[in-house]
């Protein structure tokens, strides 16, 4: 007889899908009922994602629904690396939401559904162990990801909606002629299962397996954004409402999880044994490229923060494509810091432009939720005082510039820092120092645009009233700015994780040992 915690690793998926289709059963009058709901999912979430975390610290563990045994039933797996991103998931979407509630869940009907559904999608791609589950959890993402977008209605959302739609139906296209090319030359698609049988195929098979590869890897690297396919991400995020383009940032990294995976478990080791290595570590750099030049061309802070999250991305493929383990730890250290910055400053752009936007301020629900305790209003001060309001957000966006362009002291550099250092670890080819040429101009090109937008955000007079901030909004930029300096604080123990997160993702046989009952050949 199993014990109850013995399905946590099924939680994340059930228990938002229930939530959802409870709320689905309620009214849209029934706001705050929802809010309580949604809050309540997602620190379950949270809380879930962290015992899990804890126990993969000494194995993986393995979910088999129905009892039924790999490769032939449906099973989960919670290591280290999947973990990491539940983690990283419930953090973000935790802020996101408390965000939203303080005005934007009442923007349009069911948002508190979508936003679940787009969870239980996320943390299905991260935990499920075959490539058939982890097509349906795309979609449900994908699905629920459209309705966020298109939250809060708008010329400007739908045309980006619409852009956005189109793109991930291709891309859905793809994972469909990859995996069925997949299915056709392996006959299964149980991750574990692949691993095992690659050293099987040989000849005009083989070439098959890895022409399927390649196309399932174009429909990722479409998601992740990678350049030339990222094109519709800028536009799409930076039209979404604040709390959206915030939890649509851990979508990309779906992508990046799902090719830092299959890579390293088909491709680390046998005859097809860095299979497409060279194209990752060119499209990371030309999507860095295009990134910095389109974060140094923005004129607002979403695209700005749009154009971080392209960044992060190819930081992740470039240092795959290197080849190092201690790159590529130091740049999944450099995804989490990243990823929460960029949410964070997605955040921070919405309440900057409340300011000089009526229009936007206009969207607000209840007036006294946003006259705050942070409000300065009677203060005598000698000149021109500056609002605590204004502090408070000057201060976020100052952690979060420093986190994106990768500059000490904080985690940004942290990450940069052991990249640089694991390839100097080695012979300094040209690749090496070509990727580490390429990160320092992004820091500086990511650095420069935003410390331009900021001046104008902060110091520039302007007609509108200065920027307030609720109390949950407040909450929510103070827990991901929490976060961002825990990492900071305790970055050792973060790098150490990662280490042994890529050191456990090279070694294809654990795995298979694993999650097959008759274990590695």
């Amino acid at each position: 007889m199993s014990a109850p915690s013995d399905h946590l690793v099924v939680l994340p998926i059930v228990l938002p899908i229930a939530a959802s289709g409870l709320m689905l059963l309620l009214d849209e009058r029934r706001s705050r009922l929802k809010a309580a709901i949604s809050l309540a999912t997602t620190t379950v979430l949270l809380a879930t994602a962290l015992i899990l975390a804890w126990g993969t610290l000494a194995a993986p563990q393995v979910y088999r629904l129905g009892n039924w045994a790999a490769p032939y039933g449906i099973v989960l797996v919670a290591d280290r690396l999947a973990a990491m991103m539940l983690v990283l998931t419930g953090i973000l979407g935790l802020a996101a939401l408390v965000f939203a509630v303080a005005r934007w869940d009442r923007a349009g009907p069911r948002f508190h559904a979508l936003f679940l559904l787009l969870l239980m999608g996320v943390n299905g791609a991260f935990l499920t162990g075959d490539l058939f589950n982890l097509f349906v959890f795309f979609e449900v993402m994908l699905a629920a990801s459209y309705g966020l977008v298109l939250h809060g209605s708008g010329e400007t959302r739908i045309r980006a909606g619409l852009t956005y739609i189109a793109v991930n139906l291709i891309a859905s296209l793809f994972f469909l002629v990859g995996v069925s090319l997949i299915y056709g030359t392996m006959g299964t698609l149980n991750m574990a299962d692949l691993a095992r049988r690659l050293s099987g195929p040989a000849g005009a098979e083989a070439g098959l397996f890895e022409a399927g590869c390649a196309v399932l890897g174009v429909a990722f690297l479409i998601k992740c954004s990678a350049w030339p396919l990222g094109f519709w991400l800028a536009p799409t995020y930076s039209a979404a409402s604040a709390p959206a383009a915030a939890i649509l940032a851990i979508l990309s990294k779906v992508g990046i999880y799902v090719v830092v995976r299959l890579s390293l478990l088909l491709f680390g080791t046998g005859a097809s044994a860095g299979f497409g290595q060279g194209w990752l570590f060119a499209g990371g750099l030309a999507t860095i490229a295009y990134g910095t030049i389109g974060i140094l061309a923005a004129r607002d802070l979403t695209r700005a923060a749009a154009y971080a999250v392209m960044i992060s991305s190819g930081t992740v493929l470039a240092a795959l494509g290197t080849g190092s383990r201690a790159a590529l730890s130091g740049a999944l250290f450099y995804l989490v810091g990243s990823t929460l910055a960029a949410g964070a400053l997605f955040l921070l752009a919405e309440i900057l432009q409340r300011g000089r936007d009526p229009a936007a301020a206009s969207l607000a629900v209840f007036a006294d939720e946003y006259h705050d305790p942070f409000d300065d209003d009677g203060a005598t001060e000698t000149g021109r005082a500056i609002p605590a309001a204004v502090a408070i957000v000057g201060g976020g966006f100052l952690l979060c510039t420093l986190m994106l362009a990768g500059l000490p002291p904080l985690a940004g550099f942290i990450g940069k820092l052991a990249m640089f250092t694991g390839l100097a670890g080695g012979a300094m080819a040209p690749m090496a120092w070509s990727f580490i040429l390429v990160l320092t101009v992004s820091s500086l090109g990511t650095l420069m645009p935003l410390v331009r937008l900021g001046i104008q955000g902060f110091w520039v007079p302007h007609d509108g009233p200065d920027p307030v901030i609720g109390r949950l909004e407040f909450a929510a930029l103070a827990g991901l700015m929490t976060v961002c300096l825990g990492l900071t604080l305790w970055g050792g123990l973060g790098l150490a994780y990662t280490d042994r997160t890529v050191a456990w993702l090279a070694d294809p046989t654990a795995y298979v040992r694993a999650v097959l009952p008759g274990g590695a050949p």
